[in-house]
């Protein structure tokens, strides 16, 4: 891998390597829509020649506004291969925040997906000087297509574009990522070709996959994670699908039978919980088999040789559950967020290992990942890349650095200055824990600890991931800021909130607002509460909480694109509740 310096020596690579038929692909109208190894790179020289002859030159920002399909890879590549820099933006973000973005960057150019995207994009076009022309990836009325590109480019002379990438370096920016943050304005993150180019070579070595492996995608593609999986895949010479929606995923999974994706543990949880239904609802002795099956998973020890018991768990349980995810998964990267330590065992128990790590787009993202190179610790992120470094500062602060770490903030060199330190340590935000043998732990973020009227520190994040074991539980935030004692909000898991009481017989009303009154319901939930209690010391314990009938999103505002908390949105939706809870 030596030969690959640049995000575009990256398909280069995979023709001379592994040439793949089927290098992307999307569905298009129910059919899968495929791009060889070859079409992707002449299909990216074409749209590089067209967008050469529309003045597009050296650093110049071209923005995709898309859903996951192999055309923002061809316009990726067409981008950074001419010398110029993409901007990818979430495609749920504001018209406000499209605005600004597009002025902040001076974006030139923008692709988009379908008709919503076009209109929020055009909608601010006036208000965007820079912004020449919009060109769409579906076919609509009086909107540019961006096969017209291709046509444009078709006449373009190869040998300009090998002249022009000659003097593109491994140092030059790529592009530049919006953070979605949870408060302020977003942040243009500048990662050069280095920084991602690096970040695949130190991940090459954990994914356990090879070229004759298919992969699936879904988290969107303007996300470094999803991105820079991406440029994986094509570095292994993994064939990569694109799921159509969030809710086809399981669908896709059955269709395609991948040996890999990625996820957010919110999607896992969602899995889980199916699994768990579907078993428990199967009735009878099929009933009784899973249930005993699925306790075997709560003690899975990692590396352990299986027991006899796990065995037959597997002939008759867990070999089921893969079949019906497609049968071939081998490995599951997630990050984004903590993933519960009981998730992590019962997959890895199951034999659909999930590999969990740790990143910020500052970093391009990985810094450290479980792996089977190295070994899995649950509860942890991993051990660090080869070729990263760590380092806990005296408060508990992760920091990082290496040829990974961002070029900067774009324009923002006091933001800048304010993360990376005089010795080039990235401060992370984030709290954590370095094992005598390298596995680092995260406990909290730094900014979200909060401390009590009475001066005690409280990490929300751990308490939440405990109480989220809770099978009643959909969402829960603690609360608790300068206040005498912690409290929590909870989206309970009406669902199965539902079985339950049809279990004891209990009458519940199907709205959802009727629900988060029942008494017996705040009861059980109560109890709850109090069992995960246990876990922690009594300054850092759920005293009071207060019941919510909608679940927080990213369409709601109350969610970023990767799932987190927005929490002073989540709060200030809630200051009722926040107020009564603390009235006394």
């Amino acid at each position: 891998m030596e030969q690959i310096k640049r995000i575009f020596d990256i398909p280069k690579y995979q023709m001379e390597k592994y040439p793949q038929e089927v290098c992307l692909a999307g569905k298009v109208n129910g059919k899968w829509e495929t791009l060889s190894t070859k079409e992707y790179i002449e299909k990216s020289n074409l749209i590089s020649h067209a967008l050469r002859k529309l003045g597009v030159g050296l650093q110049d920002k071209i923005a995709i506004v898309s859903n996951n399909r192999p055309e923002w890879n061809v316009i990726d590549m067409a981008t950074l291969q001419m010398g110029a820099v993409d901007v990818p933006v979430y495609s749920t973000i504001t018209e406000a925040d499209y605005k600004f973005i597009f002025n902040d960057a001076g974006v030139k150019y923008c692709f988009v997906s379908d008709m919503d995207l076009y209109q929020k994009v055009n909608n601010i076009k006036d208000e965007v000087a820079s912004l020449v022309d919009i060109y769409s990836f579906d076919k609509l009325e009086g909107v540019k297509h961006w096969t017209e590109l291709l046509e444009l480019g078709k006449d373009g002379n190869d040998a300009d574009l090998v002249e022009i990438q000659s003097k593109i370096t491994e140092k030059d920016l790529a592009t530049l990522i919006y953070t979605s943050g949870t408060t302020g304005l977003p942040k243009g993150v500048m990662l050069s070709h280095q920084n991602l180019v690096e970040n695949v070579k130190g991940s090459y070595p954990r994914l356990p996959v090879t070229n004759a492996s298919q992969g699936l995608s879904f988290l969107p593609l303007c996300h470094v994670y999803e991105r820079m999986i991406t440029y994986l895949y094509q570095v292994s010479g993994v064939s990569l699908y694109y799921a159509e929606s969030i809710e086809t995923i399981k669908d896709n999974i059955v269709e395609i039978k991948p040996h890999v994706f990625t996820a957010v543990p919110r999607l896992l949880e969602k899995v889980y919980d199916g699994i768990v239904k579907g078993g428990r609802e199967a009735g009878g002795i099929k009933a009784k088999i899973f249930n005993w099956a699925l306790g075997l998973t709560e003690s899975y020890e990692y590396g352990v040789h299986p027991s006899f018991q796990r065995k037959i768990a597997d002939k008759l349980v867990y070999s089921k559950v893969r079949e019906k995810l497609g049968g071939n998964i081998q490995a599951i990267a997630s990050g984004g967020a903590a993933l519960q330590p009981r998730l992590a065992r019962f997959y890895h128990a199951i034999g659909m290992p999930v590999y969990e790590g740790y990143g910020l787009t500052e970093t391009s993202p990985v810094i450290s990942v479980n792996a089977l190179d190295q070994g899995v610790r649950f509860g942890t992120v991993g051990t660090k890349l080869d070729n990263v470094e760590v380092m806990i500062a005296e408060d508990g602060e992760i920091c990082t650095k290496g040829p990974c770490l961002m070029m900067g903030y774009y324009k923002r060199e006091d933001l800048t200055k304010e993360v990376i330190d005089a010795q080039g340590w990235f401060h992370t935000g984030d709290i954590g824990e370095l094992s005598a043998d390298g596995f680092l732990k995260i406990t909290d973020r730094k900014k979200e600890m909060f401390k009590t009227s009475g001066g005690k520190y409280v990490a929300p994040q751990v308490v939440e991931n405990k109480f989220k074991e809770s099978p009643f539980i959909e969402q829960i935030m603690v609360i608790g800021e300068s206040q005498k004692h912690p409290a929590a909000l909870i989206v309970p898991a009406f669902e199965y909130i539902q079985k339950w009481a049809a279990g004891k017989d209990i009458k519940l009303s199907t709205d959802k607002n009727e629900i988060i009154k029942n008494e017996k319901v705040i009861a059980r939930i109560q109890r709850e509460v109090d069992h995960y209690n246990k876990e922690f010391g009594n300054w850092e314990q759920v005293k009071k909480f207060e019941l919510l009938a909608n679940e927080w999103t990213v369409e709601s505002g109350e969610l970023t694109p990767k799932l987190s908390f927005k929490r002073k949105i989540i709060k200030g939706n809630n200051e009722h509740l926040v107020t009564k809870i603390y009235a006394d």
